[in-house]
């Protein structure tokens, strides 16, 4: 088993003016990746992205999640594109479902997420291999879009999943799988089977993310980080409390379960 990637969670409840200080204490503590959430209506996931990746240059940044019914597909892919070119290898993105009635509110909501997300992932591929993609579907249509400036690689996209359905389908079209904070511990390793199944004979394997709320051992019990790695997670990303009184000690005491 190799060793997992370690992340903590700027939750959107802390205000944007402070982000700087959280990422220059999560580059300076070693973490591995800092992640956003972008919840409504809090903060821009790619706005907050682009900002901390700025400020920072070692730090991976990942967004979680990114929801596909309130994001064009073409806009989602030159942002995408933008912060992958100008930052390689460090930005992180996790596209989902949105939660429903916040899609509600914004008058994004679908019928069918799963139906969505299957158009949504194609699209998204193409245009950020750089191909011309013409596609009409039930809620994706594009018409001879092709970036101007994609990718120089491959872009990893990750879903976020929680349902069987939605976790066969995250195995079958992502390169990830993100699982939400509701995710026990217990639940990872069934979780794990099913985005198997959806990915099926594909080469290679698919990333499994774990959020983990601050409860479970955020706080600097490395038995957590074994456990949840053993359970079957390739990045565990922990997450704070909505009142941490100190966001910036949070990040280092995340850092440092690598030397726990």
């Amino acid at each position: 088993m190799s060793e997992p990637i370690v992340g903590a969670i700027a939750r959107p409840q802390l205000p944007p003016e402070r982000i700087r200080d959280v990422a220059l204490a999560a580059e300076a503590a070693g973490l591995d990746e800092l992640w956003l959430w972008e919840d409504c209506f809090w903060e821009g996931g790619i706005s907050m992205a682009g900002a901390v990746l700025g400020m920072t240059s070692r730090v991976k940044v990942g967004v979680g999640l990114l929801p596909m019914p309130l994001r064009n597909v073409a806009l989602a892919a030159m942002e995408i594109a933008a912060l992958d070119r100008l930052f390689p290898g460090r930005f992180v993105v996790g596209l989902g479902h949105g939660v429903q009635d916040w899609m509600g509110q914004a008058g994004a909501r679908v019928a069918s997420p799963l139906t969505l997300a299957r158009e949504y992932f194609a699209a998204l591929r193409g245009l950020l291999a750089g191909d011309e993609v013409t596609t009409s579907g039930r809620y994706v249509g594009l018409d001879r879009v092709r970036l101007v400036w994609p990718p120089a690689t491959p872009t990893a996209l990750h879903m976020g999943a929680t349902g069987p359905n939605s976790l066969r389908l995250s195995g079958e079209i992502a390169d990830g799988t993100i699982l939400s904070g509701e995710t026990l511990l217990d639940e990872v390793a069934r979780s794990c089977e099913l985005v198997r199944e959806g990915w099926g004979t594909r080469p290679g394997a698919p990333v499994i993310t774990a959020f983990v709320p601050a409860d479970l051992g955020a706080a600097g019990a490395a038995e957590q980080l074994d456990a949840w790695s053993t359970a079957g997670a390739d990045r565990v990303v922990f997450g704070p409390g909505e009142d941490e009184p100190d966001p910036e000690a949070f990040v280092a005491r995340v850092a440092a379960l690598r030397g726990g």
